[in-house]
Order: structure tokens, then sequence, then C-alpha cells
């Protein structure tokens, strides 16, 4: 049995879902948490379903920080969505507090849980099937940002230090391989001499956010197309999940992260890197539907730093996943061994293709902002 189904039931106690629970499945595909999709059935009304989840105590340390984070923000988000008239049950995530009115769970092995209603009536896409699609969570992403926009970011933890940090991953790096614990270096030699070609780059954004040349705001920092449920009727991005790494950060990074990892058609550990490649298109809606979504929110020069923002999120990424391989894969979450260096590979060369297209993206970003 896998550690968190020995304590599954303990959790399904802890809380009151309203009606008695049916039954509990693991859902979705996340690496980090273990995430359960639990049924219900009210004696005279419909099924219900709800989101349970044990937090990974590898990826956060400190879970009273991170859950103070998620009630500040989702409260913020629906007073903001109730004062526009909007559906608060649907457009932000609810926490629903335990039976003892904490903030969340602790089991008999100290494993930390939290509920969230499930939102019905959406899809949760892993790819960008279609450019509409990609254009709709680029407007959620970018209306995200505009609720937050007068949120006062100093006040959120920072649950994961340094998680945006591309200076200290690369740090981060330079020590996994200097220990070299399970002798994987010798595997990477091509994915290292590509890093260290690029680390200046890895200074360009902290460097102008040190100099005032870009704010801090409140950033969700893991902007995939698979953290945005999509309304089945309109198609347009009704509600940002997944707010674990919601910390004061730069909004090019939300924006980067999103370019990283739908605007190409391949899976984040695809093998054949001939398939890797930037899809402009892709790019060029996504950065219309965003800055459409912000609503004028964004600093002239944080749109001048969006290309960044997409190359820096994608060769930061590409260096975790190969700290984690060479760290023996304790982070995220692998199915077959070299995974990770998959990744970080998959990684490098969607970099590659964006230096290839950097006038070509640009053009795009001043474009959509006319």
């Amino acid at each position: 049995m896998a550690e968190a189904e020995q304590t599954l039931n303990e959790a399904l106690d802890a809380f009151e879902f309203g009606a008695p629970v049916v039954g509990a499945m693991r859902y979705g595909r996340g690496h980090i948490n273990d995430t359960f999709c639990v049924h219900t059935q009210p004696e005279d009304d419909d099924c219900r379903c709800f989101i349970l989840q044990r937090m990974s105590s590898a990826a956060f340390k400190h879970p009273d920080q991170l859950m103070a984070n998620i009630i500040s923000v989702t409260e913020y988000l629906g007073q903001k969505i109730l004062a526009a008239g909007g559906d608060r049950s649907r457009e932000a995530m609810e926490v629903i507090r335990p039976r003892d009115g904490g903030a969340y769970f602790t089991d008999s092995q100290g494993g930390a849980w939290r509920a969230y209603p499930f939102v019905e009536g959406t899809y949760c896409y892993q790819s960008a099937e279609t450019p509409e699609l990609f254009s709709a969570s680029g407007r959620a992403f970018g209306r995200f940002q505009r609720m937050l926009d007068g949120f006062p970011a100093g006040t959120l933890y920072e649950t994961i230090p340094h998680f945006h940090d591309t200076e200290d991953r690369l740090a981060r790096l330079k020590a996994a391989v200097a220990a070299d614990r399970l002798g994987r270096v010798k595997d990477c030699g091509p994915e290292l001499e590509f890093v260290k070609a690029r680390e200046g780059d890895c200074s360009v954004a902290l460097n102008a956010m040190r100099a005032g040349e870009l704010p801090v705001r409140v950033t969700h920092n893991d902007t995939k197309l698979n953290n945005v449920l999509i309304d089945k009727k309109s198609g347009e991005g009704l509600c940002v999940i997944d707010l674990d790494t919601v910390m004061p950060g730069l909004a090019i990074f939300d924006f980067g992260d999103s370019i990283r990892f739908g605007a190409n058609h391949c899976a984040e550990d695809e093998r054949d890197l001939s398939r890797v490649s930037l899809d402009l298109d892709l790019f060029s809606s996504y950065t219309a539907a965003f800055l459409e979504g912000t609503g004028g929110s964004l600093t002239p020069r944080e749109i001048e730093y969006l290309p960044w923002g997409a190359k820096l999120m994608t060769l930061e990424c590409g260096i975790r996943f190969l700290t984690d391989y060479l760290d023996g894969d304790t982070y995220f979450h692998i199915s077959r061994p070299g995974q990770n260096l998959d990744r970080a590979r998959t990684q490098f060369k969607l970099v590659s293709d964006m230096e290839a297209h950097w006038e070509e993206m640009n053009a795009a970003v001043r474009a959509a902002a006319r």
C-alpha cells in the first residue's frame, strides 16, 4: 500500500464533506502532492465531489505557511469575484477547513492534508490542443495577476525559498555536480556545458528586479495549462488552481512558465528532441491573451521582459530537472529511470529554439502590447 493510502481514511474522517463518502481514488497527474477525488452521495441530491490532497513534505517544509498563503489569497480573490458579480464557488479555489477548525489536518504519520470543493463542469487539459484553449489559459492567468494587483505581496510567506531564484538554482546544480552522489555526472556532459554557456542569463531578471525595473507581485509560480480549469460550456479559463507556490515573485515568470509548458506540442519528457520546438503562433496568441487578461496592470518594462520570462523559466526548469536527476530523483516523481534527465534535455532544446527565434518573440510582444 502506498504511504498516502495508509492514512487516507484518517484524512477522510477529518473533514466534513456534507454527505457520506462513497469512494476516493487517486486523481490527476501532478508530480508533487498525493491527490484524491472524494465522492459523496447526499440523500436527495446528485453525487458531489471534492479534492483531498496530502501535501508533499519533501516540497513543502512548512504546511502552516503554505496554507496561510492559500487561504489569504483565495479569500481575497473571492471578495474580488463577488464584488464583480461573479460566481465565487466556481471562479476561485475555496479551502474546506477540517473538523477541528484548522487550516489543514495532520495524520498519525505526520502527513498534512487539505481539501477543496471539486469545480464541476470543467476540463483540466494537459496540453494546448487548440490555440483558443491556450489563449483561454492566458486570459485566466492574466486575470489572476490583475485581480491580485492590490494584494500586499510582502505579507505572503516564501513557502519554497528561492523557488524562482535562477541564480540559486544554478548554485544548487553546481553543488549536485560536485557531490555526484550517484555517479551520474558522467551522463550529463552536454547538458552541463549548455548551462555553463548561459550562466550570465540566470541573473538577467533578478538584476532588473534589484534595480527596481521589475516590481515584485503576488505570483502563481506554476502557470502550466493544467493549472487552469476550463469551463465546458464557454471554453474559457474559469478558475486558477494549484496555489501551492503562490508567493512574492515576478509577473514575467508566470508568463514564462506558461510558454515553457504550452507553446510546444511535446511531452515534458520527450526523448526525440527533433520534435521539441517553440510554436510562435501559440506564443503570439498566448501573449495577446495574457496581456488582455492583465488589463493594463503590467508596467511597460514588465511587458518588454516577457520573452526573458519565457527563456529563463525554461532554462530554470531544465536546471531543476537536471539537479534532481543528479541528486537521485528525490523531488519530481518519476515513472522510469532517466526521466528527469530526459525532462532536462527537453527544456534545454526548447531554450535553444527560443534563442533561434528571439527577434520574432520580441516582435510578437510589441504587437500584442499595441
